[in-house]
């Protein structure tokens, strides 16, 4: 019973440090990185996909990415959705090759990301919590319904505050290399 707690509390809080992952790679720095076109949604016969799903994307250089669609037709319809995403790039289109220029991220730009991502982990922390408070509670639960001792709700929460502790310490440590990566020119 505690451990079914246990490893749930934990399932989630690896959950919220990958979702975290992914909120820190739309953050772009100033290098090329495929995955900064993510966000970027293509008309593909009627419906909308994500730009990974109709081309390649590869890093040429650390600032330029390439996109390569799969299909001729659709060079105007990438070129076009990466223009009007909100990532302020500028594609240039060569023969069946999309090439995106990454401009170089000014003083300010590079700290409203970095205040973003501030943000984002303080999401994380604020959900990780959440869910202590949740494993706790299920705890209380079975400690009121005399199905555990008293003892050993106590040790099991201390052991959700150590995955707690470990997950938050996680968060630190990618909201560190990511500021670093942000403000390095």
């Amino acid at each position: 019973m505690l451990n079914e707690i246990k490893q749930d509390a934990e399932q989630r809080m690896k959950k919220s440090i990958e979702s975290l992952e992914a909120n820190f790679a739309k953050i772009r720095t100033g290098r090329a990185h495929p995955s900064i076109l993510d966000s970027v949604k293509v008309e593909y016969y009627g419906s909308e996909v994500p730009i990974s799903q109709v081309a390649n994307i590869n890093v040429e250089d650390a600032r330029t990415l390439t996109v390569q669609p799969w299909e001729q037709p659709m060079i105007q319809k990438v070129e076009k959705a990466i223009m009007q995403s909100d990532l302020g790039v500028n594609p240039s289109t060569n023969g069946n090759l999309i090439r995106v220029p990454m401009p170089m991220l000014t003083e300010e730009r590079r700290r409203e990301f970095t205040k973003l991502a501030r943000q984002e982990a303080e999401n994380a922390r604020v959900a990780i919590r959440n869910i202590r408070r949740d494993a706790n509670g299920d705890i209380k639960a079975l400690l009121k319904e005399k199905e555990i001792t008293e003892d050993e709700a106590r040790r099991a929460e201390d052991d959700i505050q150590k995955l707690t502790d470990k997950y938050v310490g996680e968060v630190e440590t990618l909201l560190a290399e990511k500021e670093k990566a942000l403000l390095e020119i």
